[in-house]
């Protein structure tokens, strides 16, 4: 009876330490199925020395760290840990790269445009002559006007000659038109003035363009035919 008392507890230690040992080997097996599914990574440390481990290494926080797979192969590069500093001018950096690519998207969108509404040279003549023209219709109404008003102040002028021994006993209403002809006229020559610099900004934006489209022009341009093959 003793005997088989005996038995029983051996086999339950037994049993047991089967137990533990399957739930250890377990553990071993999924530490080491997720360190092989992650990686390994590896660096040099500041004192020369090559480290790995199977999470990111302390000892090189401060300088890049490759992470391998498995069969030895680059995965990916950890970048160093950055101080604040550092992580500003990083952004700063990236910020200036993300308005540079900006520009130049902008620029090559602008481009396109460009050549898509001034094919050639000779539409792009035409409309220069068009917006042009348009300037110069508003701007011969504003001489037409000047010289209307001109001769309303020739005309309240020779009215004035009457009185011109005794300039007060003029009507008022003839000194009035005077004051107002040569307001409006100030006012119209100032319109003029305008004008004549817009004609000016309307050539130069042309002018500018004209060079940039060029340039465009050379760079579409389809290619020459091929030489004729010689005569045999």
């Amino acid at each position: 009876m003793f005997r088989s008392t005996r038995d029983a507890g051996g086999a339950l230690k037994h049993a047991v330490t089967g137990l533990l040992l399957t739930s250890l080997s377990g553990v071993t097996l999924t530490h080491a199925e997720t360190t092989t599914t992650q990686g390994i990574y590896t660096c040099t440390d500041a004192r020369g020395r090559k480290l790995t481990s199977d999470r990111p290494i302390a000892e090189c926080s401060d300088r890049e760290q490759k992470l391998l797979n498995p069969s030895g192969t680059l995965k990916a590069r950890v970048g160093p840990n950055l101080t604040l500093k550092e992580h500003a001018d990083l952004e700063a950096r990236d910020k200036e790269e993300q308005e540079e690519r900006a520009r130049l998207n902008e620029e090559k969108r602008r481009e396109r445009a460009l050549l898509t509404r001034y094919p050639n040279k000779v539409i792009h003549d035409k409309e220069r002559v068009a917006a042009l023209a348009q300037i110069g219709v508003v701007r011969q109404a504003a001489i037409t006007r000047i010289e209307e008003l001109q001769r309303q102040r020739t005309a309240a002028l020779d009215e004035m000659e009457f009185y011109k021994r005794d300039p007060s006993k003029a009507p008022p209403s003839v000194r009035l038109q005077i004051n107002e002809v040569a307001q409006s006229l100030a006012i119209q020559q100032r319109f003029i003035a305008d004008q004549d610099a817009e004609i000016k900004r309307v050539n130069a934006n042309f002018d500018e363009e004209l060079v940039r489209l060029k340039q465009l022009w050379a760079l579409h341009a389809p290619a020459p035919p091929a030489a004729a093959s010689k005569m045999r």
